[in-house]
């Protein structure tokens, strides 16, 4: 995926655990470990504006756009 998630970049600059975090966000352990370990397929405007009040960041400083490597083929 081309979009990768530095959630726990972020989070460790701000000394802040998983737990702490959802609750703040109000979302569920799960839920926000499936966004740290980049397997969510998407995140709610809502979500991602209440992780960026929590955190004390921009969007940016979460989410980053990685090209994905051409193999070659084609």
């Amino acid at each position: 995926m081309a979009i990768r998630v530095n959630l726990d970049v972020m989070m460790a600059k701000r000394r802040m655990s998983l737990g702490e975090l959802a609750q703040k966000v109000d979302v569920t352990m799960a839920n926000l470990s499936i966004l740290k370990n980049n397997k969510a397929r998407a995140v709610r405007f809502t979500t991602l504006e209440a992780i960026c009040r929590a955190l004390d960041c921009q969007p940016g400083d979460i989410l980053e756009y990685v090209p994905e490597e051409k193999d070659g083929s084609g």
